[in-house]
């Protein structure tokens, strides 16, 4: 009988927690993630201002994105390599935050333009 994994995958987190170069994130295997999608650069250029100026990100995402918005622009936890190339390079960049206080960034797709931010990571 194979033991089971049940509190995460413990091997190599020495190697983890000692090289903190970059950001010192951890490297994770799924994110969740919200987006504010905006086909128009001046429409996410607005949004972005929204944000600078303290708005929430799920209000924000309501009011301009033009994808999942009545969710607050959540995407949920989503895998390494499920996501668009540049969309998820710039969202595992990315350090975990609340819709309150988000800490985002924003890429352009095939897709359009998104503002993303991530909630949380494992």
């Amino acid at each position: 009988m194979a033991p089971k994994n049940k509190g995460g995958d413990k091997k190599g987190k020495g190697k983890e927690e000692g090289g903190d170069k970059g950001k010192g994130l951890k490297p994770a295997n799924s994110i969740n993630v919200r987006h504010i999608l905006c086909e128009k650069f001046s429409k996410k250029e607005e949004a972005l201002e929204k944000l600078r100026n303290g708005a929430k990100f799920d209000d924000v995402a309501r009011e301009y994105s033009e994808d999942k918005a009545r969710q607050g622009g959540s995407l949920g936890w989503k895998v390494r390599g499920s996501l668009d190339a540049t969309f998820e390079k710039a969202a595992y960049e990315l350090e975990p935050s609340t819709t309150g206080n988000p800490k985002y960034a924003d890429v352009k797709t095939g897709f359009g333009y998104h503002i993303i931010m991530v909630e949380g990571r494992k």
